[in-house]
């Protein structure tokens, strides 16, 4: 591996770091109903503005302690934990799929997977502007390779068209709509055999983890599918294409 390429890597992991900070951004204020834009970051105990030197992302938070610099509130272990995650996704993202656009897409979409499944584990929702972003990526990928584009279009039906059925017929009680939403945006990025892949792959996580945590933990049977359901797109991005090449090369 040449210097050039490990430094493209580090790079992609402190671009990764720093879209992380946004990242911490949306998971708190989305769901609250604030606005992300123009407010500018603040304690979010005392309600102090603050710094761009509070902001680096990760250091600030071990420089400071893990506290408020104004009012000694402790500060979320979520916001480091979200810039390393992300930062990790962006490189392991460039690593498997390359130094290319594909995986520059991808790291955008590992982002956009990791704020929802944020979301959606805390309030069972998921914003539709993380599925617009992912539907976005989606179309800017066929832009790019018109050949994806009967792959994308049979995706974005081939497993939402289901899950819809699935969702009127159950009146939401089985499947919630921004799953439903979130399979289509992906099923557009990936075609439809990752998409398939991504599904089960979303089902037996959701299936085993879900399981575990009712086990140790007093799960309730109610759980949440959008986190699952994005690891297996994120996997499905990655690998997809290996394993569905290799399985059919034992048919």
């Amino acid at each position: 591996m040449y210097i050039e390429e490990i430094m493209l890597y580090v790079m992609s992991g402190l671009f990764g770091l720093v879209f992380g900070s946004f990242l911490n951004v949306l998971i708190l204020r989305i769901p609250r109903g604030e606005e992300f834009v123009l407010t500018p970051s603040h304690c979010m105990s005392c309600g102090h503005p603050l710094k761009w030197t509070d902001l680096v992302p990760f250091f600030s938070y071990v420089f400071l302690r893990g506290r408020c610099r104004y009012c000694k509130a402790k500060i979320s272990v979520q916001y480091p934990v979200i810039e390393l995650l992300n930062a990790v996704l962006w490189v392991i993202s460039m690593l498997v799929c390359g130094l290319t656009l594909y995986g520059l897409l991808v790291c955008f979409m590992s982002s956009a997977l990791l704020a929802l499944a944020m979301i959606d584990w805390r309030t069972y929702e998921i914003p539709l502007g993380f599925n617009i972003w992912i539907l976005l990526l989606g179309v800017v990928r066929i832009a790019l390779q018109p050949e994806l584009l009967v792959s994308g279009v049979a995706g974005f039906f081939a497993v939402s068209l289901p899950l819809a059925a699935i969702f009127y017929i159950s009146h939401g009680k089985a499947i919630g709509g921004g799953d439903v939403k979130l399979m289509a945006a992906a099923g557009l990025f990936l075609g439809w055999k990752n998409i398939l892949l991504a599904l089960i792959l979303g089902c037996i996580l959701g299936s085993v983890i879900h399981i575990i945590r009712m086990r140790l933990a007093g799960a309730g049977r109610v759980l949440a599918m959008g986190p699952y359901l994005a690891a297996g797109i994120l996997i499905s991005a990655w690998f997809g294409d290996a394993w569905i090449t290799w399985y059919i090369s034992l048919l």
